[in-house]
């Protein structure tokens, strides 16, 4: 099973997990990101807006998905990223695998977050507590992180 969501609203990850779980899974390992206030104070995070092409962003994410399950041996595996204004503290992503295995589950939700950072084709605008405004910019070591996955 092969989930990949882009939404709005909010997700209820016992309810995202429970429908991972199967006979075969002998573990779900699962990654929830936040949206990160960040600091020093004044440049607090209190909201990141992420903007993205629906059509486009989908097959990214089936491909990053299809991708894990290729290399692991997943019984299945979900993506649910939201779009929109988001407050810091809300959730912004879920990453999740089932394996009769625990090494594989883990090492899928890993590939698929270091993978969800560089390549899936979101734009995000930070919005500070001074009332500033700042594009996200591509950070080297998330490239690293993902380059480790090369075959």
């Amino acid at each position: 099973m092969l989930r990949v969501r882009v939404q709005t609203e909010d997700f209820n990850v016992g309810v995202e997990l429970a429908r991972l779980g199967d006979t075969s899974a002998g573990g779900i390992a699962s990654f929830i990101g936040l949206v990160r206030a960040g600091e020093p104070p004044a440049r607090r995070v209190v909201a990141l807006t992420l903007e993205h092409y629906p059509a486009m962003t989908q097959k990214a994410l089936e491909r990053i998905a299809g991708e894990a399950q290729s290399r692991w041996p997943l019984s299945g595996c979900i993506i649910i990223h939201r779009a929109g204004r988001l407050l810091a503290g809300e959730q912004i992503v879920l990453a999740a695998a089932a394996s009769p295995h625990r090494a594989a589950a883990l090492q899928a939700v890993a590939f698929l977050m270091d993978w969800l950072k560089t390549s899936a084709p979101f734009w995000k605008l930070e919005e500070f507590a001074d009332g500033g405004r700042a594009w996200v910019a591509a950070r080297a070591e998330d490239t690293t992180a993902q380059s480790a996955w090369t075959r």
